[in-house]
């Protein structure tokens, strides 16, 4: 087939194959327009082929993104910095860049986390980073402590049982997200922190929805782990941020005003650098939460027979919310609800310990929690019954084997006999009528369905057999396994990118969505 390719005012036609992949295209045009790219160790420059407004990718088909005879795709260079690392995310299977100059491998790693927390939504006391020989990074050290240079792989981990939950956060599934939760009370409530938080950063509205009506705020921190809460002190400085500052960030509107709406007071909180949304939302240029959040502190809170300006009443609220801390605090019940740990829960220091965050998934835990809970909960006869069977075992003969003897015929037939007769004298047993007249029999718990006796013709359905389902199960579950997506996932993914191609309808982006699945399917076979 023929098409056409516009590059810097030209346009030639190249006569091509339908199955002609994206990368060899490249080729050709660069062979065609002698395009030469230079090579510089901070600016990566390469060609890009687009087609309905979405840019193509090296391995996709042609025909597989409905480019036909006679299309015209444009191809441009473009140049971007080439990044300084990259960062392997154990919850998405990811790789992310941290672009930057070599610079950057004098910062702290502190900052490194601050950089990486806002690239992947996840907050900085979920996830830990190290090297992939398992040293881990602690906040407190620089980058060259480490040895790490240009183009070095870091690893992001997350809490041991975390994967399948944070899996579910960062796609906004709400039934996941509920299913996976810790069965400790003072780690769930955390969990759920977490979970906003990423909803905050990513814009999925319905499980922010649903963890405020759980009673989570958006005006609290997500703070650290309760296994570290007594090493609060030296916890990261973003882990005092709120998922109303994280909305602001990511500019997600919609969050913004679901928070807002819930709670009003959420205008006035603050980040750990002192700065509240409206000033948060000015500092990274977001004119719609700029615009939005202005005209809510300008709004006025209609009291009984009294209106009262927004800044006004949300001070009030500021001065009675310090009152009733302190009034908690004299009475010495504000400083012990702030620790909620309890005697024999767990304590992690950093270096001291095993670390608990090597992305390890729900089964496995499950399994060594299952094993120690059944050693456990395993009793003890009392100390006379294990005297008794103690002499029991004391004074057993060895087990004996009966001899083997020899059988006539006779006796065998007769043998045969008895058991039908006692198959028959166990299935005898009362019987009851219906209002039809029809007859059940009642053999213990079970009741059997009716017995017809009619000769008529009943037509044939045909159905998918249980083997049939099987063999679907066993292929759904291979496709996980190789493609390391499930079904579902894969054409989330296969969707998101037709979605790309804004210039072509609806219908034509899932066909393309279409082939896509379908050629992962057959790739694999």
């Amino acid at each position: 087939m023929k098409v056409f390719i516009y590059f810097e005012g030209f346009c030639e036609t190249f006569d091509i194959p339908p199955d002609q992949t994206v990368g060899a295209m490249k080729q050709m045009v660069k062979e065609r327009f002698l395009v030469q790219l230079s090579d510089d160790k901070q600016v990566w420059n390469y060609l890009e082929l687009s087609y309905g407004g979405a840019a193509l990718q090296d391995s996709w088909a042609l025909s597989d993104v409905g480019i036909t005879s006679g299309s015209t795709l444009r191809c441009l260079i473009k140049s971007e910095p080439r990044p300084v690392m990259h960062v392997f995310n154990a919850v998405t299977g990811e790789s992310l860049p941290v672009p930057g100059s070599e610079a950057l491998l004098h910062m702290s790693v502190a900052r490194l986390k601050t950089m990486v927390s806002m690239q992947s939504g996840l907050p900085v006391s979920a996830f830990r980073l190290s090297v992939f020989t398992d040293v881990q990074l602690y906040d407190c050290n620089q980058l060259q402590d480490y040895a790490i240079g240009v183009g070095a792989t870091l690893r992001l981990d997350t809490w041991d049982g975390w994967v399948e939950f944070l899996q579910g956060c960062v796609l906004g599934h709400r039934l996941t997200v509920q299913s996976h939760l810790s069965d400790d009370r003072i780690v769930m409530r955390f969990q759920l922190r977490v979970a906003l938080y990423i909803a905050a950063s990513l814009g999925h509205l319905d499980l922010a929805g649903w963890l405020l009506e759980r009673g989570v705020h958006a005006e609290e921190p997500v703070g650290v782990h309760p296994y570290r809460q007594w090493c609060h002190q030296t916890a990261h400085r973003d882990t005092g941020k709120c998922p109303i500052h994280v909305a602001v960030e990511s500019s997600q509107l919609l969050i913004l005003k679901l928070f807002i709406t819930k709670n009003l007071l959420t205008l006035a909180c603050r980040d750990p650098a002192g700065c509240d949304p409206l000033k948060i939302a000015i500092k990274n240029g977001h004119r719609d939460c700029v615009r939005y959040l202005a005209n809510k502190l300008c709004s006025v809170v209609s009291l009984p027979n009294m209106p009262m300006p927004v800044r006004i009443y949300l001070q009030m609220k500021h001065w009675v919310s310090l009152g009733q801390k302190r009034a908690a605090s004299n009475r010495c019940q504000y400083v012990s609800a702030s620790f909620e740990a309890r005697v024999g829960d767990m304590l992690l220091v950093d270096g001291f310990n095993q670390p608990q965050m090597s992305s390890k998934s729900r089964k496995a835990e499950t399994k060594q929690r299952r094993g120690i809970r059944a050693k456990a909960l395993q009793r003890l006869p009392p100390i006379s019954n294990l005297l008794s069977v103690s002499h029991l075992h004391s004074k057993r003969a060895p087990p004996h084997l009966p001899s083997l003897q020899s059988v006539k015929p006779g006796d065998f037939k007769e043998t045969q006999k008895k058991r039908k007769q006692d198959v028959k004298h166990r299935n005898d047993g009362p019987l009851y009528k219906t209002k039809e007249g029809d007859i059940i029999l009642c053999r213990g718990k079970f009741t059997l369905p009716p017995v017809t006796r009619e000769n008529i013709p009943k037509p044939l359905f045909v159905g998918s057999s249980q083997k049939s389902s099987n063999i679907l199960t066993a292929s759904l579950e291979s496709f996980s396994q190789h493609c390391g997506r499930t079904p579902r996932e894969n054409a989330i993914y296969c969707l998101s990118i037709a979605s790309t191609f804004t210039e072509k309808p609806w219908m034509k982006q899932l066909s393309i969505a279409r082939t896509l699945i379908r050629k992962h399917v057959h790739s694999m076979a």
